[in-house]
């Protein structure tokens, strides 16, 4: 009973005329609210054996400042969490400004409709189609007796995301938690292809998306099978809570490095401030979409894929096009690129361990540095710069932007160590040379550089004996015959970064000489 209630009660009883309308009103819970729909592994579980991620995410919050919603439902898929009623339950609270924090897919690979010849499992009919088309089947629900209309994966997960923008909130997709499952001493991915379906569908959206299962499995992997079962003492799937905790610091880590970030600094008490920020998570960086094919993997800076490759201010890299050019129906195409990264700070940033831990043999690797290596060796912005030349040369800094003291080396060396790794993985490494830059010489030729970093690239392939592509030259004998004048709306910027119509026309020179290596 409310106070203002019981009062009125008693000066009733008293002959006292109170009335009873509120004395004061009822606080409203303005907290800011971040919501949870899942399956079993965000749920909370029955026990310390059975946690889901969710159960533990709200041990890194101030209680007071924000509140967490975990409306996760064990055994659920995106289909049936829709159709149960827990989907609309969860719209029903939702208020504009809120986040929605959506993770599907262990489920969403079981029977449609019946469990397959031979099986003993209880019916669910539980799964989705596969992928993120318009497919679509008509059933008569075995278990509900209903009729219902089954729908793809990416189609129950759109449906969520316009419902939450709808309301005013915000959604973010995240691929799935880790399974303690490994294959020849490395650990699975995700299950199946609906954390890479979630980045497709988040992509098209344009809203954020948080890669749990790799970047789980980056900090998993390393404890080798004995460890890593400890985390999940039940089965292979779900988590105790000491993986529960792994996994919600994988999912606050990837929401606090977003850009903008929804988590605000005084939501956070002091666990949830130590947590590190994921810088790779704003830039919406794929990953293999299917880990039973071979990948072709691009590393490079801001001319390969800029900033989150969406084209912003105009800027697009070659990497971006490139699937429209290559035949791809038996291989992954993943550019890794990123935008201000030079061969050093591609390695030292963190963003080539991620790669390296893909790899397998039959994989390519496309390496194109040497934009950014002319920087600085050392300074309080990027600190990006690599010695000149292919040498073995070193220098010892305190990296002024790190705090931290680092070696730094030369640019071949950068590229021989990137080359060593490719192959020791059984993959196959191709480099490239930087494509050129729009500077013209008196005779109307694009600027060549005979002892610069194309040359550098070329000396460390040849010495290697591994695949070259002289992009450089290449690419400036297209702008040589096309001119000034045509060549000009081929830049979005002074120089350096291509448009659209640039981009393309440097993928399909990259395409042209990729095509032969990948035929072999």
């Amino acid at each position: 009973m409310k106070l203002y209630h019981r009062l009125g009660f008693v000066c009733a009883c008293m002959g006292l005329g109170f009335s009873t309308a509120p004395m004061f009103a009822e606080v409203a819970d303005e907290r800011p609210r971040v919501f949870i729909a899942g399956d079993s592994t965000a749920a909370a579980g029955s026990g310390d054996e059975q946690r889901g991620w969710a159960w533990a995410f709200a041990d890194f919050f101030d209680a007071e400042q924000v509140r967490i919603e975990n409306r996760a439902r064990g055994g659920r898929s995106s289909r049936t969490f829709i159709t149960e009623g827990h989907w609309d339950a969860l719209l029903e609270d939702l208020r504009p400004g809120d986040w929605v924090l959506i993770q599907f897919g262990h489920n969403d690979g079981g029977a449609i409709n019946e469990e397959p010849p031979g099986s003993t499992r209880p019916l669910r009919a539980r799964g989705s189609l596969p992928g993120i088309g318009d497919e679509q089947e008509a059933i008569d629900n075995l278990v509900t007796g209903q009729h219902e209309v089954v729908y793809t994966f990416g189609h129950y997960l759109r449906q969520m995301v316009e419902a939450v923008e709808a309301k005013g909130a915000h959604p973010v997709l995240m691929s799935l938690t880790v399974r303690n499952i490994w294959n020849e001493g490395r650990l699975e991915r995700g299950s199946g292809q609906f954390g890479y379906w979630s980045y497709q569908v988040a992509r098209d959206a344009g809203i954020p998306f948080i890669d749990v299962s790799n970047r789980a499995a980056d900090r998993l992997e390393p404890m080798g099978p004995d460890l890593m079962a400890l985390l999940y003492p039940r089965d292979h799937t779900h988590t105790g809570a000491a993986g529960a905790r792994v996994h919600a610091k994988v999912v606050l880590a990837g929401l606090k490095g977003l850009r903008p970030t929804p988590i605000q600094d005084e939501w956070l008490n002091d666990a949830g401030q130590a947590v590190e920020a994921d810088g790779l998570s704003w830039l919406g960086l794929p990953f293999p979409g299917n880990a039973n094919l071979n990948s072709v993997f691009l590393i490079g800076d801001s001319t390969v894929r800029n900033g989150r490759g969406d084209g912003a201010g105009g800027e697009w890299g070659w990497g971006d096009f490139l699937g429209e050019y290559l035949e791809l129906d038996n291989l992954n195409l993943v550019n890794r690129a990123v935008g201000g990264l030079s061969s050093r700070t591609f390695r030292t940033g963190g963003f080539w361990e991620p790669v390296k831990n893909w790899l397998k043999p039959g994989d390519v690797v496309v390496i194109q540095f040497g934009h950014n290596d002319s920087a600085a060796l050392n300074d309080d912005s990027r600190a990006r710069g690599t010695i000149r030349g292919t040498g073995s040369e070193w220098e010892f800094i305190q990296n002024q932007l790190t705090g931290k003291p680092e070696v730094v080396f030369s640019y071949g060396e950068y590229l021989r160590r990137y080359i060593a790794e490719v192959l020791e993985s059984g993959a196959t490494p191709v480099v490239c040379s930087p494509v050129p830059r729009k500077v013209w010489d008196d005779e109307g030729r694009i600027v060549r550089q005979p002892d610069s970093y194309p040359a550098w690239a070329r000396e460390v392939a040849e010495s290697a004996g591994v695949a070259f592509i002289d992009l450089h030259e290449m690419i400036a004998r297209r702008y040589d015959e096309l001119g000034a004048d045509a060549v000009d709306p081929l830049f979005a910027d002074a120089r350096t970064h291509t448009s659209e119509a640039g981009a393309r026309l440097n993928a399909q020179v990259v395409a042209e000489a990729l095509a032969s290596l990948l035929d072999d």
